[in-house]
């Protein structure tokens, strides 16, 4: 049978990781010391996992940065450098790899990230690219997804959902008459937003924080594991594009929107007397901040519908890449 990727970390792994600064593999980053803490991440995605073959290799590069920056910004991190892996197939044209640079090189100057290196290498398999980047944290702590603690305010930025969408557009999977909303889900799907403008208000206001990729039900369960509380979210409180509530509206439900992942938004909790402050934060970085629960005493995580009933039924584990066979 396949592995669970979370499992094998829990288990295998996990126990090898016995450094401080490793977290135990709990966390989406090491935070290592180097004049000062240093924040590292790492992420690789995958062509027809990550991406499609024929999205544009100028977004693939953007994205392969951008889902790094979105760990350091959910840890009140400024991004400062990166190394990059590229593994590239035989069957791909050569020539699509100077596009490649040049949408990396965009992303690079946009984000202020120092490219300090990394390794190419070929392959019969498909396209993939792996980024390790740093970043100096902007506070005097990082903040895990251990640290939540009981009466705290539940916040995520952005909208929930919609790189779902655009991948169920790209399969021509789409409710009729919503064309309008088309293309703008297919570019959340493509290119992330990173939060970066936020990672300030993260490290002044954060208790925990992390970023969500692999659906917002699923992280939310793996900061409440991790910090050993309950997550109260209440579903219709959370943040949804246009596309997404027409979605939901003719679906009646929220269905994949709160499990599919790929939103590279943030999910951070607070202290109540945080609320100005991280509202004040967002309206000056441009970045939507909406308050959707309250961390409790407790475990595990309830998604509520304005009736009561659960908004996600069963095990919210999110996505997980299922390893071997």
């Amino acid at each position: 049978m396949p592995a669970d990727e979370f499992d094998v970390i829990r288990s295998l792994f996990a126990p090898l990781a016995t450094h401080a600064s490793a977290r135990g593999l709990l966390d989406d980053v090491a935070v290592l010391e180097a004049r000062g803490a240093l924040v590292v991440t790492t992420d690789a995605i995958v062509e027809g996992v990550h991406f499609l073959t024929e999205d544009p290799i100028d977004a693939i590069a953007k994205k392969a940065l951008r889902v790094n920056l979105s760990d350091l910004a959910a840890k009140g991190a400024r991004p400062t450098g990166a190394l990059l892996t590229l593994i590239w197939p035989d069957a791909r044209p050569a020539a699509e790899i100077a596009e490649f640079a040049r949408g990396l090189g965009e992303d690079l100057r946009r984000y202020d990230v120092a490219l300090l290196g990394g390794d190419t290498t070929s392959t019969p398999g498909p396209l993939t690219v792996s980024v390790t980047a740093f970043g100096k944290p902007l506070g005097e702590r990082v903040p895990s997804r251990a640290d939540a603690k009981p009466g705290e305010d539940i916040w995520v930025t952005g909208t929930i959902g919609d790189a779902w969408l655009g991948y169920q557009a790209l399969h021509g999977d789409w409710p009729e008459g919503e064309i309008m909303h088309h293309a703008a889900a297919i570019a959340r799907y493509r290119l992330p937003a990173p939060r970066v403008e936020l990672a300030q208000t993260v490290a002044r206001c954060a208790g925990a924080a992390m970023d969500i990729s692999d659906g917002l039900a699923g992280d939310a369960a793996k900061l409440a594991a991790a910090s050993g509380v309950a997550l109260f979210i209440e579903a219709e409180a959370v943040p949804l594009s246009n596309a997404a509530h027409a979605w939901r509206s003719a679906a009646s439900s929220y269905g994949r929107l709160f499990h599919w992942g790929d939103d590279y938004e943030i999910l951070l909790t607070a202290g109540r007397e945080r609320r100005a402050e991280i509202e004040a934060g967002g309206a000056a970085a441009g970045v939507q901040v909406t308050r959707v629960g309250v961390v409790e005493a407790g475990a595990g995580v309830r998604l509520v519908a304005g009736d009561g009933s659960l908004a996600v039924v069963g095990d919210p584990i999110g996505h997980a890449h299922k390893l071997g066979r």
